[in-house]
């Protein structure tokens, strides 16, 4: 995705409380982002646990995302995304919360104001007069354009609508927009997601010929406009992400050396790796489809390292300052249990980075996966990756990888 942009399996998920709270925060929350194209709604979820200590997640329909600690300090309460760099503060007034939420992000840091109000209720509010919206208003699969500042960039829209219910995704040429929740009603669409490191709100207006046009906003600073249209299911709508990055030589060999997380100088010309299967992982701490990917590639790892897999992540971090990236990127580590050495190989501008890799043509996605044979050739690059949100694409692609991985590994075996 820009750098805008199976959940993997929680950790614990709550720091210990400075003393029980006056007013307890368990329970279920409406929960509101300011964002600027207006109300980024989400579902916040409190619970006891039974060392009377407290967890969280925010809820995008199939999706609960944890957060990674709750922090009570008399009225104010803290809720950490910390593999996000992510946070809410909030004053907690009865069933009232009003605060604002903060991410350190490239170029500066997020922030937008946050409330919160206890109790269920639909993710938006209804609209005037709106009636009802009836069934499969949205449902189906849309061929999609995104518009910014920087031009185009197609995308695959597959909604599911119940009533006035609607969830789905956007799937782009390098990701996708997460798992989104909302509603359509009176030919208005409304979807939006928060998982502590996206804040996505989409509008969009039903035209006289059936077509959608409307707004996207990322968090405090991005906005595209986006157009969909009614396609087919089996319509191939985006490029081919096997075919987005190639070598810049013709032997087939990508070089590089750069630091552990230690301070080590480590090369993909080292002994550890030579007549290995090596999978070059480029990805972010701070990219949600990055940490959509780290469960399977530690299960990999785990499973065939004995016939001959090693696998190196290159991490491209959000602020440069190394003690803060190398932090962040322990933390991805220790979140996905993760065996094979992660690498701080630079800052997370795609440019930067594929200036770091001059064997690549380039770089359009985080994450991006490189498969290496055992004689060292660079065999096949994917760009991008499809995570749980899109349901079979996640299936097939996932299918696809260890497909490529189970027939290098055969090779000379």
């Amino acid at each position: 995705m820009r750098n805008v942009p199976v959940v993997a399996a929680l950790l614990p998920l709550a720091l210990a409380a400075c003393g029980a709270p006056e007013i307890s925060p368990a329970g279920e929350w409406r929960a509101v982002l300011g964002s600027p194209g207006g109300e980024l709604p989400f579902t916040l979820r409190i619970e006891t646990r039974p060392d009377g200590r407290f967890a969280a997640v925010a809820v995008n329909g199939a999706e609960e995302a944890p957060f990674s600690g709750v922090r009570i300090e008399g009225s104010r309460i803290h809720l950490d995304f910390d593999w996000y760099d992510s946070w809410i503060e909030a004053r907690l007034e009865g069933d009232r919360m009003t605060g604002e939420w903060t991410k350190v992000a490239a170029g500066g840091t997020t922030r937008l104001p946050f409330s919160a109000r206890r109790g269920g209720g639909p993710r938006f509010a209804p609209l005037p007069a709106a009636g009802e919206a009836g069934n499969g208003g949205v449902s189906g699969v849309w061929e999609v354009v995104f518009t910014d500042e920087d031009g185009t960039e197609p995308a695959r829209g597959e909604f599911l609508q119940s009533g006035r219910r609607v969830t789905g995704t956007f799937l782009t040429p390098t990701g996708d927009y997460r798992y989104l929740e909302g509603s359509y009603e009176a030919g208005t669409l409304r979807l939006s997601t928060f998982d502590g490191a996206h804040a996505f709100l989409f509008h969009a207006e039903t035209r006289p010929d059936g077509s959608l046009a409307g707004d996207f906003w990322s968090r405090d600073t991005y906005h595209a406009e986006w157009t969909a249209h009614r396609a087919e299911p089996e319509a191939a709508l985006l490029p081919d992400a096997w075919e987005a990055v190639g070598l810049t030589n013709d032997e087939g060999r990508l070089a590089f050396t750069f630091p552990d997380l230690d301070g080590n100088p480590v090369s993909l010309d080292d002994e550890r790796f030579g007549g290995r299967v090596v999978v070059v992982n480029l990805f972010g701490s701070w990219c949600p489809n990055c940490n959509d990917e780290a469960p399977l590639l530690a299960e990999w790892h785990r499973r065939y390292a004995d016939r001959g897999l090693a696998i190196v992540g290159l991490g491209y971090e959000l602020t440069g300052d190394p003690e803060r990236d190398r932090r962040q990127l322990r933390r991805f580590a220790e979140r996905h249990g993760i065996g094979y050495p992660l690498l701080l190989a630079g800052i997370s501008d795609k440019r930067a980075a594929a200036a770091t890799l001059p064997d690549l043509t380039r770089v359009v996605a985080y994450p991006t996966t490189i498969f290496v044979g055992r004689d060292g050739r660079v065999r096949r690059i994917h760009s991008g990756f499809a995570g749980p949100g899109t349901g079979a694409h996640h299936e097939r692609l996932v299918a696809e990888l260890e497909g490529t991985l189970q027939e290098l590994l055969a090779e000379g075996a």
